[in-house]
Order: C-alpha cells, then sequence, then structure tokens
C-alpha cells in the first residue's frame, strides 16, 4: 500500500516530465516526511514519465534506504544538503530547465532584479554555484551556503540545472517555475540590450514585502 506522500513525489516527477525540464533519467524530487527523520524520493535510472507512487522510496537523510524496490539517485547529496541546511525546507526539486540551464552552462548568472515577483518569491538574487564534479563536498557546502547566507530558495548550478526547495512541493515546483520563466525573459531580453534592473526603493520595498509573506531569511525569522 502506498502513502500520500508517495503518491504526491511519483506526480510532480511527472510533472517535472511534462513540463519538459527534465529528459532521459534527469532530475529528481524529494519530500521530507512529517516526523522531520524519513524522507520520500524518486529512484534512480527511471524516466520521471514514469515514476508511480510503488516507486517512490523511502530514505533517511543521509541516503539509507528505508523501504522500496529501487536504489537511490546519486546526487542525494544535493537534497541532503538542502535539507540540513534549513529546517523550514520540505521539499526539494532538482531539474534541467532549458532557459536556466543553458544559462548555467554558460556560466551566467539571472542577472539582476528585473521583475517583481521574482523578488518577492525568490529574492533580491537566484545565485549560480561554480561547476564541481558530482559528489563534490565543495558544491555541497556552496549550496548550503546559498540557502542560509545568501538567503535564495533557488539555484542555478553551472553545468546541472536548476534546484528549488519549498516547503512542500507545491511551492518547490512554483519556484522552477518562475525561476525558468525569468530565465527564457533574460534570454529574450539579451539582443534588446538586456533587462533593466529595478530601482533599488522598488527593490526595498518589494523584500519588505516578501518578509512581510513569511518569505526569506527574515520572514522565516518573523514567523
Amino acid at each position: 500500500m502506498t502513502l500520500p506522500a508517495q503518491r504526491e513525489v511519483a506526480a510532480f516527477a511527472r510533472r517535472l516530465h511534462e513540463s519538459g525540464w527534465v529528459a532521459n533519467h534527469d532530475g529528481n524530487a524529494s519530500l521530507r516526511a512529517s516526523d522531520g527523520r524519513r524522507c520520500y524520493a524518486t529512484p534512480t535510472a527511471t524516466s520521471k514519465r514514469l515514476v508511480d507512487a510503488g516507486d517512490v522510496i523511502t530514505v533517511d537523510v543521509e541516503g539509507k534506504v528505508l523501504s522500496g524496490r529501487h536504489k537511490l539517485f546519486g546526487e542525494w547529496h544535493l537534497h541532503a544538503a538542502c535539507f540540513k541546511a534549513r529546517p523550514d525546507v520540505g521539499a526539494v526539486l532538482h531539474a534541467h530547465p532549458a532557459h536556466a540551464t543553458a544559462l548555467g552552462l554558460a556560466r551566467k548568472s539571472l542577472g539582476v532584479p528585473a521583475l517583481p515577483e521574482m523578488v518577492v518569491s525568490l529574492g533580491k538574487s537566484v545565485p549560480t554555484l561554480d561547476y564541481a564534479p558530482p559528489k563534490s563536498a565543495s558544491q555541497d557546502q556552496a549550496l548550503a551556503r546559498a540557502l542560509t547566507d545568501g538567503d535564495a530558495d533557488a539555484v542555478l548550478l553551472a553545468g546541472n540545472g536548476v534546484v528549488t526547495v519549498g516547503a512542500d512541493l507545491e511551492q518547490a515546483y512554483l519556484r522552477m517555475e518562475l525561476v525558468e520563466h525569468y530565465a527564457r525573459l533574460v534570454v529574450l531580453a539579451a539582443p534588446l540590450g538586456g533587462v533593466t534592473p529595478l530601482p533599488e526603493a522598488c527593490v526595498a520595498k518589494l523584500l519588505e514585502a516578501r518578509t512581510k509573506a513569511g518569505l526569506g531569511k527574515a520572514g522565516r525569522a518573523s514567523r
């Protein structure tokens, strides 16, 4: 018998494929259990198009498989870094949406804050982390710093797509959607001279709205 959490992870895995953000065996989804000790995760070597609830495995944060008929994916360390860094993180998505991933491949960033919705939902910037080999401790540390000291909820990984976190899978998904939408706008604006940053005073007000919404480090602290 499958659990609602397993069905939810499977549903969002399929949404990643339906959105065109993963190919082959790319991408993964994970959800922290309500007890905080277990996580539900998509299996390795499986198209997200084909994941169903029975494929979702249960692991601890260190990556030990507690139940399930499949193996855990190799990049669990990225998800673990997010869960360990932020107790408020209930879900992690890792995918390769084309425009955002292209910026990371080119070692570019999303640049200056130019869209109000981006500032409120994701903060003043979405960082691009330097390329690191698979299972690199330095990348895990950089990701953790970005989520805490850098106050990020979404991160571009040079050469490895996008990671988003959220209180739940829906929030993590919406953040992935917004990152890709904004990345596409950045790419479209490039031939026109690039995006124009919002005035600093406007950014300050938007960050205040972000805090009031309970988002970001200041918003989490005020809950």
